[in-house]
C-alpha cells in the first residue's frame, strides 16, 4: 500500500493537516505512528483506513481493512451481538459466519454477558471491547488502530496485544497509535513520525534509542538528519549560525553539523553517532520551528 503525496485540510481556509505524505506500509509489517497532541496522528490514520479522502495525493493498494477509531460512537442502534454479526457481513462474512465469529469475540474479551445490551447502555470499557472485536473479526489485510487499548482492561489489552502480533505474522499490516511508548515494543518494525503536517520514517535503530529495547537490529555506522530550522531570513543570511546549531556542535557523538547540499537556506544535515542519535532527536523536537525532513541509517563517506 502507498501514499503518494498525500495532503488533507478540512476547510479551504485552514491550514494542511498533512502535506505531501509519502509512505510505503508493506505486507507482515506493525507500524507505529508517533506525534505531539493535535499533530495529525489520528488524520492520517483515518486517511489510511479509508474512512477520510485526502484533498491531494492517493492512496494506492489499500487491502481489505479493519479500523478502530479514537472515538467510538456508543449510542449505536444495536446489541453488541447484532451489531457484530452486522460488521461481519459488511466484511464480506456470512451470516452464520458472522455470529459465530461474533460470539467467539464477545468471549474472548470477557463481554458475552453483555451481548444483548443495547449498545447505549455499556460502560465506556465494554463499548470500546465491542469497537475492536469489530476488527478483528475477518482477518483484515490492514488494521488500522487509534489508541485502540484505551479503556479496556489488563486481560484485554493482552488479548488484544496478540491478535496484533498474529496478524502481522500472518502477513498482515498493523498501523496503530497508541499513547504507551512501550505499546509492542518487540513487535514494531518501524515508526512514523507525525510534525508540521509532514511524516517522516524513523528507522529500525532510532527506535531502540528512542522507546527502549524492540527487536535485535545492527546499529548504523552513523544516523543523518536532515532539518530546517526555524530561523528569520535575516538570521540565515548571516554567516554566524543559529544558536541551536552551536549547541549541537557541542554535543558529545555529534560528528558534523552543516549546510545540507541541497542548498536550503534554513537546511542543515546533522551527522550523529547512532547512540546519541535520541538525544539529538529530542533536541530539534524540543524547538516547534524545526522541522524535521529526513532520518537515515548512512555509511561514513555517503
Amino acid at each position: 500500500m502507498r501514499l503518494r503525496r498525500v495532503g488533507k485540510r478540512f476547510r479551504r481556509a485552514d491550514n494542511w493537516v498533512l502535506r505531501d505524505v509519502d509512505a510505503r506500509l508493506e505486507p507482515g509489517r506493525l507500524v507505529r505512528v508517533d506525534g505531539a497532541n493535535g499533530s495529525g496522528k489520528s488524520t492520517l490514520l483515518r486517511v489510511i483506513a479509508g474512512t477520510t479522502r485526502p484533498d491531494r495525493g492517493r492512496v494506492h493498494g489499500r487491502p481489505p481493512t479493519a479500523y478502530v477509531p479514537e472515538r467510538f460512537p456508543g449510542d449505536l442502534p444495536f446489541t453488541p451481538a447484532d451489531y457484530l454479526a452486522h460488521m461481519g457481513r459488511i466484511h464480506g462474512l456470512s451470516t452464520a459466519r458472522a455470529v459465530e465469529r461474533a460470539g467467539e469475540l464477545l468471549e474472548l474479551f470477557g463481554a458475552h454477558g453483555y451481548a444483548r445490551t443495547p449498545m447505549r447502555a455499556l460502560s465506556k470499557g465494554t463499548s470500546q471491547k465491542v469497537a475492536v472485536a469489530q476488527a478483528l473479526l475477518a482477518e483484515p489485510g490492514l488494521l488500522v488502530l487509534d489508541e485502540a487499548w484505551t479503556g479496556l482492561d489488563p486481560p484485554s489489552r493482552a488479548i488484544l496485544d496478540s491478535a496484533v502480533r498474529e496478524r502481522v505474522v500472518h502477513g498482515g499490516t498493523v498501523v496503530f497509535v497508541d499513547h504507551d511508548a512501550l505499546r509492542l515494543a518487540d513487535t514494531v518494525d518501524t515508526t512514523l513520525l507525525v510534525r508540521d503536517g509532514q511524516v517522516t520514517r524513523v528507522p529500525p535503530s532510532i527506535e531502540l534509542l528512542v522507546h527502549g529495547p524492540r527487536r535485535v537490529s545492527v546499529p548504523a555506522s552513523l544516523v543523518r538528519i536532515d532539518v530546517d530550522l526555524g530561523m528569520a531570513a535575516d538570521v540565515a543570511s548571516t554567516p554566524m549560525p543559529p544558536a541551536l546549531v552551536t549547541a549541537l556542535r557541542s554535543m558529545p557523538g555529534v560528528r558534523d553539523v552543516c549546510p545540507r547540499p541541497d542548498g536550503h537556506v534554513n537546511g542543515y544535515r546533522v551527522d550523529v553517532d547512532p547512540d546519541v542519535c535520541a538525544d539529538v532527536l529530542r533536541a530539534l523536537l524540543a524547538d516547534p520551528a524545526t522541522r524535521i525532513r529526513r532520518v537515515a541509517e548512512e555509511e561514513p563517506g555517503t
